[in-house]
């Protein structure tokens, strides 16, 4: 695991100044928002003795538990204060789902974590920038330095952003397994404070999951503005959750931009 994670992107990295790896946690909830979080790591990173570290507890998040993705959380903006790493996170609310699906909605949770890295970056170049921004970015389409962006799953159509899809990226990229670690903690702890506001459906438990707890309270409360409607079809007309692509098609597309 540790050696393919490294070595999967160093190939990708070539002569470019750094890496940048995006992922979504909370796609397939019934409530909640859903997160993205960008991660941005130096070249110098991937020839220091910190990745090495990093790579050999890192995994795909859904395959580590609550306290080790914390753990790895920390150890990540630890590696952010020395300067090799940054990272930011986006989200998409319940209403923006509803009007945009939850693909869409997904690409502009990515969208937002990737600007706010971009504007957060140092120097008179962001690491990145939308395709078509005025100005000579360094993540632009056809720039010798450019960086490339590697995103979990298939490709964004339509998204603002130049990127390279990577289908299981969180098992196969070490960038992109820390932005699923990003993302993932940090939508855990967005509904674990959301668990205090409607502590009936059991938040901090299952995450806004579709386990057989949560639905059983929402059949016995009703859902909170937290639920996602279009997801509650199934469950509120006494069949099945419809959920993440189930509801929408994989093939979706909205005009949306992001």
């Amino acid at each position: 695991m540790t050696p393919s994670l490294i070595q999967f992107d160093k190939k990708r990295l070539g002569a470019s100044p750094g890496l940048c790896g995006v992922d979504e946690a909370g796609r397939g909830c019934l409530a909640g928002p859903v997160v993205a979080a960008a991660v941005w790591a130096d070249a110098k990173f991937y020839d220091s003795r910190m990745r090495a570290r990093l790579a050999s507890a890192v995994n795909d998040s859904k395959q580590l538990s609550a306290d080790d993705r914390a753990e790895l959380l920390d150890l990540i903006t630890l590696w952010r204060d020395k300067g090799v790493l940054r990272f930011a996170a986006g989200e998409a609310s319940v209403m923006e789902i509803g009007v945009y699906n939850i693909l869409g909605a997904t690409r502009l949770a990515m969208s937002r974590a990737l600007k706010t890295l971009a504007d957060a970056a140092p120097g008179s170049h962001p690491p990145f920038a939308p395709v078509g921004q005025a100005g000579d970015p360094l993540f632009a389409a056809g720039s010798p330095a450019a960086v490339p962006v590697l995103v979990d799953g298939k490709p964004l159509k339509p998204f603002a952003w130049e990127h390279h899809a990577i289908v299981g990226g969180d098992g196969k990229s070490l960038v992109i397994a820390m932005a699923s670690i990003v993302a993932k903690v940090t939508r855990d702890r967005a509904l674990t404070a959301l668990d205090k506001v409607y502590p009936q459906y059991g938040f901090a438990e299952h995450k806004g999951y579709g386990t057989p707890e949560h639905v059983l309270a929402i059949h016995r409360h009703g859902p909170c503005p937290e639920h996602r409607p279009l997801f509650l079809r199934g469950i509120l007309d006494g069949g099945k959750a419809a959920l993440g692509a189930e509801a929408v098609g994989e093939d979706d597309q909205s005009e949306f931009g992001f």
